[in-house]
């Protein structure tokens, strides 16, 4: 009886550290401050604020503006020097290779919002490089771009960039509803489905990874981040995001 007990006992603690570590957040911008599920260090003091003005859902959401020189990174291997304001998931909550997770969001870009022909992200799937190695200067895996007026999603892996997906209609003033499934992997089985405005607009099977030869560990995580992120430039820019969530999709 009592070795019947320790088994259930044990059974108990472990499914419930395991139902612990599925990952499912949210945050509707809705405090004053911003949720700790968020890191700053990839954006300046006064970058972010919580507004009323325009807004998903609720009564609030987030604005992200960004002006010349805000975190200036110096351009290597001939690129350009880049700036940003990007809030980034915690630590904690970065993306595991071979899981399947799902991220939605709603961003929306003002009437006057510059188009650019030059580098510029509004969200950003980033593998996690140990100790800024050889492969700290390489491109995020998946990208959401928004260059020359069009909309694009970006994947990038060994063999180079590909383009899931353009869009040519006008973005602005208009609240952009994304969702994305993904599984990130360096074999056959990554996968990306996306969503705008719950029409699905990529499905991918494949590699959705770098592989070692990067300088990348072979028990690889990724983070994501969203906001602004810029070749250096003169124009201010300012984006709104409401509605974020992230959840682990257990298959």
């Amino acid at each position: 009886m009592l070795k019947y007990i320790i088994t259930l006992a044990l059974f108990l603690l472990f499914g419930m550290s395991y139902c612990q570590t599925q990952i499912n957040v949210y945050d509707d911008f809705e405090s004053p401050g911003l949720s700790k599920i968020w890191r700053t260090n990839r954006m300046v003091a006064g970058a972010f604020e919580i507004q009323s003005q325009i807004k998903r859902e609720g009564q609030n959401a987030a604005k992200i503006s960004i002006k010349t020189g805000d975190v200036l990174e110096k351009g290597v291997n001939k690129n350009l020097d880049s700036e940003r304001d990007e809030l980034l998931e915690a630590r904690s909550l970065m993306s595991k290779e071979g899981v399947k997770y799902e991220f939605q969001f709603s961003m929306f870009l003002p009437s006057d919002f510059p188009i650019v022909s030059t580098r510029l992200v509004i969200a950003q799937w980033k593998q996690y490089c140990q100790n800024d190695g050889l492969c700290s200067d390489d491109s995020p895996v998946i990208a959401l771009r928004y260059v020359s007026g069009r909309l694009f999603i970006t994947l990038q892996t060994d063999t180079g960039r590909t383009t899931l997906y353009e869009l040519k209609d006008e973005i602005r003033n208009r609240w952009l509803d994304f969702k994305f499934q993904i599984r990130f992997s360096k074999l056959d089985n990554g996968e990306i489905t996306a969503f705008l405005n719950n029409n699905e607009i990529v499905h991918f099977n494949g590699i959705t990874s770098y592989s070692e030869k990067h300088g990348y560990p072979s028990d690889n995580k990724y983070y994501f981040k969203m906001g602004l992120y810029r070749d250096v430039m003169p124009a201010p820019m300012t984006i709104y995001i409401d509605e974020y969530r992230k959840r682990e999709i257990v298959e």
